[in-house]
């Protein structure tokens, strides 16, 4: 199984890895990956990997038996995909990277604020390098709503409040932590350690402002996401509600 490094340390750059296996003419299968494979409504990472004389872009990254890096040959290249054994140099890049964690940090803080204020339990979210969008369940936000969530979330982000996140055994999450915002249930029941992303309160003796279920990349604190601003809503069928977002 490939070590998805991405979870412990999502600020690294550039890393060194194993080739395991190539899958076919296009992919292959490192021993431990910083690149982020497509899943929970964040898009995968790209760069490049590179040999001592060979270089390929990493256009697409996925998790099957494993977590595929798809190649191309560098521009003015023609390199076979690195075999087995090989030594590879992976780089990220991290305009897009960093995009998607500050973009993913603001969705949890999002999500918390709509479930707290409106009791609006998150059903789904997409994230981009230049936007997002979240789906809920309510049955309409109006514009007095809407900016208030704006300037709310804004304030959530100038308190520069810390993001950690750990790792619980199922049992002991499934006991202490709240169902309502770690949704644990819609995790698979093969899954035993659970990934906790969370949100600091107004200060280290409050309750966090938002504690869920993620194995997604994000900043280390909400200062980090910069402004923000609500850009639309649209309704999704009967009672969702899609709320549209950018930041600065």
């Amino acid at each position: 199984m490939t070590e998805q490094a991405y979870l412990e340390d999502s600020t690294v750059r550039e890393f060194e890895a194993t080739v395991q296996r190539t899958v076919s003419d296009d992919r292959v299968v490192l021993d431990r990956t910083h690149f982020y494979p497509e899943g929970g409504g964040q898009p995968n990472d790209t760069g490049t990997l590179t040999t001592d004389d060979r270089a390929w872009t990493v256009v697409d990254v996925q998790k099957h038996d494993g977590i595929h890096q798809y190649l191309e040959p560098a521009e003015g290249t023609d390199a076979d995909v690195p075999t087995a054994g090989s030594t590879v140099t992976g780089r990220l890049d991290w305009e897009r990277r960093y995009s998607h964690m500050r973009y993913h940090t603001a969705q949890h803080l999002l999500s918390a604020l709509l479930l707290n204020q409106y009791d609006a339990e998150t059903t789904g979210n997409q994230v981009r390098a230049d936007r997002a969008s979240l789906d809920c369940a309510y049955e309409r936000f109006h514009s007095d709503e809407l900016e208030h969530i704006e300037t709310r979330l804004n304030e959530l982000v100038d308190e520069a409040r810390p993001v950690d996140w750990y790792v619980l055994e199922r049992e002991e999450a499934e006991e202490t932590l709240d169902p309502e915002r770690t949704r644990l249930s819609l995790l698979p029941d093969s899954i035993t350690e659970i990934r906790i992303v969370e949100i600091g309160g107004d200060d280290e003796a409050d309750d966090p402002y938002d504690r869920t279920a993620c194995a997604g990349t994000h900043v280390a604190n909400t200062e980090e996401i910069g402004e923000l601003t609500i850009t639309g809503r649209e309704t999704k069928g009967s009672e969702q509600e899609r709320i549209r977002f950018e930041l600065e």
